[in-house]
């Protein structure tokens, strides 16, 4: 009898020490995006690190960020100078210091639209909307994971050759463009309290 009970205590202790390893191997892109999509919206600071092959030295530039779901994004830069990027639905408004306002449509610019659709997909949760224009690759678990997104169309290969976003559980916290010729974008992201 007690070489039973002992059987049985390590076939239950076994079972529990492997059952985090189970769950971790059920985490997908499903998982993900089901995460991302409950949260309806967000607000973070930012700081961003874009190096570029005609400068010397990286450009970094610091602000805040706003998402609202499905389709609300803002991006608000304080330093080194003022500029706000805001897309709602189908338009993209630039507002920059001592400059004119732009405002254009995503129809007219596809390759634009990807670019930007790549994040709003992702803080939104929505798979389709990745998938139409990325194939999709995540590692890693529920804690720390990494989208990795690759163009699957060659106009948007030209631009953008990778793009990789890693956060823990429904919070982005990097998010890194590869361009096709060989500039590349960091931007570490912190999230406000709400």
């Amino acid at each position: 009898m007690p070489d039973r009970l002992l059987s049985r205590t390590l076939v239950v202790l076994v079972l529990v020490l492997l059952s985090p390893l189970a769950s971790a191997g059920s985490w997908g892109v499903n998982d993900l995006m089901q995460l991302l999509a409950q949260q309806k919206s967000g607000r973070a600071t930012f700081t961003e690190k874009k190096t570029l092959s005609i400068l010397d030295r990286p450009l970094e530039s610091s602000g805040e960020l706003a998402f609202t779901a499905p389709d609300r994004l803002e991006k608000r830069t304080l330093k080194p100078k003022p500029e706000t990027l805001l897309l709602e639905g189908d338009r993209l408004t630039i507002d920059q210091a001592e400059k004119r306002r732009i405002s254009l449509s995503l129809q007219d610019h596809p390759e634009v639209s990807a670019f930007v659709d790549s994040i709003r997909a992702t803080l939104a949760g929505d798979r389709a909307a990745l998938e139409k224009f990325y194939t999709v690759e995540l590692s890693g678990s529920a804690d720390k994971w990494q989208l990795v997104l690759v163009p699957s169309q060659s106009r948007m290969l030209a631009v953008i050759s990778r793009i990789r976003i890693a956060g823990a559980q429904a919070t982005v916290r990097t998010i890194e463009f590869e361009q096709a010729d060989g500039d590349r974008s960091e931007m570490t992201i912190t999230s406000v309290a709400k």
